[in-house]
């Protein structure tokens, strides 16, 4: 795909998806929506990736502004909305559970974790963006809002269902009933983020999780690890333990069982297969 609103490189099994119309504060259109849901597809079926962070390009001074509002303006004299998204649009992480396939939920069915880089202010698809993330690090100050009362949309796409998870009841009736903004500092409180580094190290703090991660997990275990956490979410007890043994059964047949293992007695690192 010719990639015009994003960037995409993958460095040491690190794919850096960035959101990149600098000009427009990084504002989310349909094109970048079905770039970035390739992009999420290539990522999830390379065998060489093992982690993807999603950021905002720095000149825009915002990991991203929300929708366009040039493509709202569209949207209310056509007399509705529009997602501007081609029938064929790619589907990342569909087809792992039905629980998943739905526009920003398909970040659960992807198999490797996703962190977000948030390098400046995060409003509406910008805070659906963070929410739908495994991980959240963030630059200090960064403004957030889900920003939809003010244009009479409903909270936006399943923020209702994942940021009460996140967050709790409390604080999501008050980002969502309010769209009110809030910082960086008040996100780490109420347990959104899961750290605050300064602006001109957070990439480079995000990288070296991200490798640590990608270097100390099998990718196995990574992917099948994520699945339970997003399906547990939603289903008892006893049904998790059981699938939890199900798995363990069926994960210590896997070669990379025996490569962690073998690595630990030889204390070495661990070359997984995937």
């Amino acid at each position: 795909m010719d990639l015009k609103a994003t960037r995409y490189e993958v460095v040491d099994g690190i794919a850096v998806v960035t959101l990149a119309r600098p000009r427009r504060r990084n504002a989310w259109t349909g094109r970048m929506h079905t770039e970035y849901r390739w992009i999420l597809r290539e990522a999830d079926r390379d065998p060489g990736v093992r982690v993807i962070i999603v950021t905002g390009d720095p000149e825009g001074n915002a990991f991203c502004a929300g929708a366009d509002l040039q493509a709202l303006e569209g949207h209310s004299a056509k007399g509705g909305y529009d997602a501007g998204t081609p029938e064929d649009i790619a589907e990342p992480g569909y087809g792992v559970d039905p629980a998943f396939d739905a526009t920003f939920a398909y970040h659960f069915g992807i198999g490797k974790p996703v962190i977000a880089a948030i390098n400046g202010a995060a409003a509406g698809i910008g805070l659906v963006l963070s929410a739908f993330a495994d991980l959240r690090f963030c630059a200090p100050g960064v403004k957030f809002t889900a920003a939809h009362g003010r244009f009479n949309f409903p909270a936006e796409f399943g923020l209702s269902w994942v940021l009460p998870r996140i967050i709790g009841l409390t604080h999501a009736n008050d980002i969502l009933l309010s769209s009110r903004v809030f910082t960086a500092e008040e996100a780490m409180a109420m347990g959104f983020l899961n750290r605050i580094v300064p602006a001109d190290r957070l990439m480079d703090e995000v990288m070296a999780y991200a490798r640590a991660l990608a270097t100390s997990v099998a990718p196995g275990s990574a992917r099948e690890t994520k699945r339970q956490i997003y399906r547990d979410l939603h289903r008892d007890a006893a049904s998790a333990v059981r699938e939890a043994e199900a798995l363990l059964t069926a994960m210590s047949r896997d070669p990379d069982y025996k490569e962690g293992v073998k690595a630990g007695m030889e204390k070495r690192p661990a070359a997984w297969v995937g």
